[in-house]
Order: C-alpha cells, then structure tokens, then sequence
C-alpha cells in the first residue's frame, strides 16, 4: 500500500492526511516519492516547470523518469508542495487495484494506459506526458521554445502541444506547432481538452498531424486518423 503522512498547512494550520500517489514505470513496475518527514511543505505561489516534477529512479529497470511532484490542495485554498528526500526515492509496493480509465493495449508489448484524473492544467500536461511515455517515448520534457499557446513537451524526435484552455484549438495553433517541428526535423502531436475547430482538423489531417482528445479522466482519444495510427504503431 502507499505510503500516507499527517500534512499541515502553513497557511491555515490545519492537517489532513495525504497518501502519496505511485505512477507507472515504462517497464510497469511502480514507483513513488518519499516524503521527507524532517521538512515542512510550502505554499504553491508561482509555477515553474522544474519545481512541478521531480525525478523517479525505478528500482525493477534502472529508469529515470520525470513525474509530478506531490502536492495537496488545502480546503482553504492554498496548494501545497510536499518535500520528497531527493531525486532517487523508494520502489512503491504494488497498490490494491483501483478503477481507473484504461485505453486497450494497441500493441503486443504495451501494457494498458492507465491515465490521471485531470482537475488542473498541470494533470492535462501530466496525462499527455503519460500517454507519451505508453506509446514509447522514453524521455519527454519541456520543449525548449514555448507555443502560441498550452504547454509544450518534447522527446526525441517529437514536439508536442497541450491545450488544457476552454476554446478548441484553432487552424493556427496547429500550423504553429507543425511549423516548428519542421525546423527541428521532428514529428509532432496534438492534445485539446476543449476539441478543435473544423479549419483546424481539415488542417492537420493535411499536414498529417495527429490530433488527441483530452477527456478529464486523462485519457487521450484519437480525433484524426493520423492519431489513431500513432496510437496503434506507438513511437
């Protein structure tokens, strides 16, 4: 079972027990962070990509890999970041089963995609991220060159954009991102919470760019037959 701590906010003084999340490795093994019992947590005033993950040694493959750092959102408003003890913690032991959305596996290898539900612009990122890492992309990151618009992440040979806004992404959006991954000789893909525009769709079945779905239990649907054919080959 995971790990659980009384955690106390500094803002109001009130404690709630917090149970740490495990997440699945690439190879299904699972991992979490170890809270740091020594350190208090602190409030939540300004994001930064850094400070939103924070890095998981799987103890089954030997892996990195990046991913969220704990947080607990306070009844009182403030959102809490949790300490963990460095970058390398404890393997998680295995979690009894829970219902959470699955997408079927699409290749013979592939384990099912188990998603994240999404509450906030970072669980959009987080799932995205996740879907990423499932269709074998190993290393996914913060691309470099910030898009007109969403969160934009970056793997090997790969540029994408999540959109966790409340308006479908447009023709331009999709243009823009296909654009920059030209100059970087990389493939891209898509992923919209709110769907997309019908210019934007007939432009990215043109340009060939996979477009994605984000429902909030964070599971990435393919819009476009670009997408569902990534989602069958995986990276």
């Amino acid at each position: 079972m995971s790990e659980s701590a009384p955690v106390r906010c500094p803002a109001c003084r009130r404690e709630r027990l917090y149970t740490v999340p495990s997440y699945l490795c690439a190879c299904g093994a699972p991992v979490a962070p170890a809270l740091d019992p020594g350190a208090a947590p602190t409030a939540v005033v300004h994001r930064a990509w850094d400070e939103d993950w924070v890095t998981l040694h799987c103890g089954t493959c030997g892996r990195d890999g990046q991913w969220p750092h704990p947080e607990l959102g306070c009844p009182c408003g403030t959102a809490l970041r949790l300490p963990v003890t460095g970058t390398r913690p404890r393997r998680a032991q295995p979690e009894a089963p829970r219902r959470e959305p699955e997408v079927e596996p699409a290749g013979p290898h592939r384990p099912a995609f188990r998603s994240v539900t999404i509450r906030t612009a970072l669980d959009a990122v987080t799932a995205a991220a996740l879907y990423l890492r499932w269709l074998g992309h190993g290393e996914v990151r913060r691309a470099d060159q910030r898009p007109t618009s969403g969160i934009g992440l970056a793997a090997a040979g790969l540029l994408a954009q999540v959109d966790p806004s409340v308006r479908p992404a447009a023709l331009r959006d999709v243009e823009c991102l296909w654009l920059t991954a030209m100059t970087q000789s990389a493939d891209c893909v898509y992923f919209s919470l709110a769907g997309y525009a019908d210019e934007a769709r007939a432009g990215a079945d043109r340009l060939r760019v996979p477009l994605f779905l984000l429902d909030l239990t964070g599971t990435p649907q393919p819009v476009n037959a670009a997408a569902a054919a990534l989602h069958a080959r995986g990276a």
